[in-house]
């Protein structure tokens, strides 16, 4: 079968990425592009919406991503020289898959990108108002654009300071927080009641907090980036197997745990959507520069998850060039060994999404942020119909190569699959989430009619 020209399979096999970021570089790099906006302002949608449980639905999401991270384990330690998710999918349903699980990956983030860029040009345009907001952003991009092409070494030093700040930041609120809700800083004892006394646990009914699944899953997606940083990694696939869970279950904690502190220090019903919870707990717990301390944390997160985008979308198209399925040039190196011509590419189209957010808010970029609503659902699931297969292949094959493997074997899996497909469903039903989903379905089918198109051009 040919593909987009170029180098032949044996050269593309034999291009390799430096390996030179270490076990702290590839933590901080999944923590930075899941820890953003999405925690610390997006969570006021989901407490607003469902009530003090919002912590269960965020308990949910993270135990069924939670059981998919346990798939792409049991895969990576199986399959060692298959370095990442996207190769799961191939190997476990086929080229097909493979093809629109890299697209699809490659689209969400470098949509999450422009995202993250305005955020961080919104927070900063506020202390310099001189700057319009998409001036500001092709700066932020253009600044982070320059740092992944220095080097993956001096991008996993970039971010691991960066994400480091907002882990630490999550843990001090977290501790902070439980002071004041235990009564020990508190003036008036105790805050746990805020929990139960506003109309209940869950004032808006169990539905909500199953309905709720569809608005929080999206920020906990993300520990799989470690898999797509194996290529560089210096350690073995054994400890990026297990480093994928680890993050995963740290992630689910700091998210739940914050959510927690959050509706115990503050009435769930005071909490305004589009503002930061966190802040609004800080000033209540006595801290009147809140509003401040939390603009920087949002925007080093911002800026952290903006970096980890940009070397997320780039490793994943040269994934994708090294499989045949994007341009060759994609595949070569820059001096210092980092998919230049990816990581320029992944910046192209963000600025073009930066562009729509400017010249068609209401219409392009307004379909660019929908489309990607459901993206990951897609993605995981069909991850988990390839951990199916591969596990009855190895268990018939090769036994001994299943050295991790999923909890409850094929139960688990199932759930997975089940669960993910209940919260499409959910958003199918729902009035705020129905545009996200179909969006989603429309470009899904669109990178589906480019592999047919592709297959049929090969065959001819």
């Amino acid at each position: 079968m040919t593909t987009f020209d170029e180098p032949m399979n044996e050269d593309r096999a034999a291009i390799q990425l430096s390996r030179s970021l270490k076990s702290r570089h590839v933590s901080m790099i999944t923590f930075g592009g899941i820890i953003g906006a999405g925690l610390f302002v997006g969570s006021s949608t989901a407490i607003h919406t469902i009530g003090p449980a919002a912590v269960l639905s965020y308990a949910i999401a993270g135990f069924m991503v939670l059981l998919v991270m346990r798939m792409i384990s049991e895969m990576a330690m199986a399959l060692p020289g298959t370095q990442t998710f996207t190769d799961f999918a191939r190997e476990g349903v086929g080229d097909w898959a493979g093809f629109i699980v890299g697209w699809l990956y490659w689209y969400f983030w470098v949509v999450v990108i422009a995202v993250e860029a305005i955020a961080g040009a919104r927070i900063i345009s506020s202390w310099l108002p001189q700057f319009a907001i998409w001036q500001v952003g092709v700066a932020l991009m253009a600044l982070l654009t320059g740092v992944n092409l220095l080097s993956a070494r001096s991008d996993g030093e970039f971010e691991f300071w960066f994400a480091s700040t907002k882990v630490v930041a999550v843990i001090a609120f977290i501790i902070i927080a439980a002071a004041y809700a235990f009564g020990i800083t508190s003036p008036n004892g105790p805050t746990f009641a805020n929990l139960t006394t506003h109309g209940g646990f869950a004032p808006a009914g169990v539905t909500a907090i199953f309905a709720g699944v569809a608005t929080t899953i999206f920020s906990l997606c993300g520990a799989e980036i470690a898999t797509l940083a194996a290529a560089e990694f210096t350690e073995g696939t054994q400890t990026i197997a297990r480093m994928t869970i680890s993050v995963s279950v740290r992630i689910m904690v700091f998210f739940v745990l914050s959510i927690l502190m959050i509706v115990s220090v503050v009435p769930w019903n005071e909490i305004s959507v589009g503002v930061s919870p966190f802040s609004h707990a800080l000033r209540t717990m006595g801290y009147p520069s809140a509003d401040l301390v939390m603009d920087a944390i949002v925007l080093v997160a911002v800026l952290s998850c903006l970096n980890s985008g940009i070397y997320i979308t780039s490793r994943a198209m040269f994934g994708l060039a090294k499989a045949g399925d994007a341009p060759q040039s994609c595949v070569q190196l820059s001096k210092q060994r980092v998919p230049a011509r990816a990581i320029l590419i992944a910046s192209l189209f963000s600025y073009g999404a930066l562009a729509a957010s400017v010249l068609s808010p209401d219409h392009v970029f307004n379909f660019l942020v929908t489309s990607s609503g459901a993206i990951m659902l897609f993605i995981y699931m069909l991850i988990a119909f390839a951990q199916l297969r591969l596990r009855t292949r190895l268990e018939r094959d090769a036994p001994e190569q299943l050295r991790l493997r999923m909890w409850l074997h094929p139960y688990g899996t199932w759930a997975a699959i089940a669960g993910m497909g209940g919260v499409l469903v959910f958003m199918a039903l729902s009035t705020d989430h129905r545009l996200e989903l179909w969006a989603s379905v429309l470009v899904t089918a669109g990178f589906l009619v480019a592999w047919k198109l592709r297959s049929w051009m090969s065959a001819k």
